[in-house]
Order: C-alpha cells, then structure tokens, then sequence
C-alpha cells in the first residue's frame, strides 16, 4: 500500500537557464570576459545561428563546441529541460524574434520558464564609437555621389563654417549646440582623412603619400607625449606658464624654423593674426617695435598687441563687444532678442 499522501506533489523539474551572451563588435574577437568563458565552457549546450559569427573560430580554438542552430523560444525552453544550461551567442544584429518570443512565453504564465540571463561578454572601450564613424565615413564616401566626389580643396570652407559654429555654441553657452558642433567638426577631421587614404603618387602626380585617420591620430598621440614631458617623462610643471614652456621648447626642436613667424597661417582674422604675431614676439624674445603708420589699421594692430599682452584674445573681446552691440540694434528695432 502506498503511504504517500494524495495532496503530496511531485517535486519540480529543474528549469535551466538561457544565457544570451553578447560582445560588443568594437572589441577584437576573442576578448571575452572570464565570467563569459566559464559559462561557455560550463554549457550544456552553446548555439549560434550565424555561421560566421566573429567569435567561432576563437571559441572552437578554445575547446567550446558551438552547434547551428535557431531554436524558437518553445524550442529553447525545452532545450533546458532537466535544469541544462544553454547558451545562444546572438547576431550582431540580435535576435528580436527568440527574445520577443521568449518574453511571450514567459508573460502568458503558462510555462514554466528557465531562468534567462544576458551576459556581456565584451564591453566598450572609450572612444570605441570613433570605430563606427570611421566605418561609416568609409561606406559613405564609397557610395554617396556628393560624398565621393568631394576633395581637400572643395571641403575648406565647411571646415571654417564649422569652426566658427563651434566657437558661437561656446560662446553662447549652449551645450547641446556644443555637442553637435563638435561632432561637425570631427566630421572635418575624419571626412579629410578618408580622403586622404586614396592618394596614389598624388592625383596631379604631386608624389602625395596616402595616410588614414590612424596615422593621423598616431602623429597627434606622439605630440602630446613629446609636448607633455611632465606627464609623460621626468621634467616637472607647477604652472600654466611652465606647460607652455615645455611645449614651445618642444615645439622648437620639432619645427626648427627660421623666424618665430614661421607657421603663422596669414588667411586668419585679421585682430587674431596681429595678435599670433605680437605674442610670438613676445615669448619669442624679438625686441622689434610696432610699425606705425596712418590709418584704422595701425591702430588695430597697436590695440591687438596690447590685448595679447594683457591676456586678452582681442577676437573674443570684439566679438562679445559686438554681441552687444547687435542687442542694442535689435532693442532699438523693437526686435525681441534673438537668444
């Protein structure tokens, strides 16, 4: 006779558990994260629909048998059956079918549901969506017909446009403004740099070298190493004026130039070119007078040497004199200010 009471249930079946495991596509294949090997090599089973999925050769290398496979959320479930453990390694894409099929499954109350975890194997670095404005800057100039046809020429003047957006965002003080600007500007950068990696002996047979935004970027971190012997060597700063020391000394073993006028550009605004000039002078150590002469444009010149003396950026400083100056148009109008 069975003692058991009738009202005595069974005891559950252990459920499982599905591990969706992600990786970020900014990071190498293979650099996973140790939580995410021990899973992988703890696994019941590991599935991928993609056969070339980025991370198979590196999991089979490491002993990880990976099948084919695209189970449905019912298939799944029941693939954990017995409290089995399977891990599915998503597209780069993801898989919104299974998930929107396992949130289904699980909100009906009908199933009794393995537990699901997503572990990110991989995770971004700073800087990774650089990655993608690269890859996308690629694609574009490949198959845009204003992109592809653009040149290093025919780009100069969106890159002033942009420069001076940026300088009016933080002026203004808007940070979203600032936001988008910038990125407008790397556009410039990166937009020039792709450019650049299709030289070949130089369209017009110049002998131009090609360079990407890698090199670009290598020559830039090698600058501020070189620039920066305090943060990066053994020489010491307790100022500003001691940073700006090490970088001019270091400037002027780099460029060995002539004249401290050397690498001025004189298409430059007119007040800030006087003033580029009348520092350079300055720390430079040249004893040379201000020409005098006749006319608004000698006073100008005298009035930006003075501003650069004192600390002031004589642009900035007529600018902001002439955002007023704007304001008080626009009152006598009886405009409302633009903001």
């Amino acid at each position: 006779m069975n003692d058991t009471p009738a009202s005595a249930a069974a005891p559950a079946e252990p459920t499982g558990r599905i591990v969706l495991l992600t990786a970020s596509h900014r990071v190498a294949p293979g650099l996973l994260s140790w939580p995410a090997w021990q899973t992988l090599h703890a696994a019941d089973r590991v599935l991928c629909a993609d056969p070339g999925h980025p991370q198979l050769p590196y999991l089979r290398e490491a002993g990880v048998e990976v099948e084919q496979g695209s189970p449905d959320a019912h298939e799944l479930v029941a693939a954990c059956a017995g409290g089995r453990t399977v891990v599915v390694l998503p597209s780069g894409e993801g898989d919104q079918r299974l998930t929107d099929g396992l949130a289904r499954l699980a909100g009906s109350g009908r199933v009794a549901m393995p537990d699901l975890e997503l572990l990110p194997g991989s995770y971004d670095l700073p800087g990774a969506r650089l990655l993608d404005l690269v890859q996308v800057m690629d694609r574009v100039r490949r198959e845009c017909p204003w992109t592809s046809r653009q040149t290093h020429e025919g780009l100069v003047k969106y890159a002033i446009e942009e420069a001076y957006e940026l300088v009016e965002a933080i002026e203004d003080g808007d940070r979203d403004a600032l936001r988008e600007e910038l990125g407008d500007v790397l556009l410039q950068v990166v937009f020039h740099a792709r450019i650049a990696e299709e030289a070949v002996g130089g369209e017009d047979g110049d002998g131009a070298e090609a360079f990407s935004i890698d090199d670009v970027a290598g020559d830039l971190v090698d600058k501020l190493i070189r620039r920066h012997p305090h943060v990066f060597g053994d020489a010491t700063a307790e100022s500003p004026e001691d940073v700006s020391a090490h970088w001019q000394a270091t400037k002027a073993v780099e460029k060995q130039r002539d004249s401290v006028t050397d690498g001025i550009p004189l298409g430059q605004p007119g007040l800030a070119l006087a003033a580029k000039l009348a520092g350079r002078a300055r720390t430079g150590g040249v004893a040379v007078e201000l020409p005098r002469g006749e006319g608004i444009g000698y006073e100008l010149l005298e009035l930006a040497a003075r501003a650069e003396a004192s600390g002031t950026d004589p642009e900035t400083a007529l600018r902001a004199a002439a955002r007023v100056y704007r304001d008080a148009i626009r009152a006598a109008e009886g405009v409302e200010d633009a903001g």
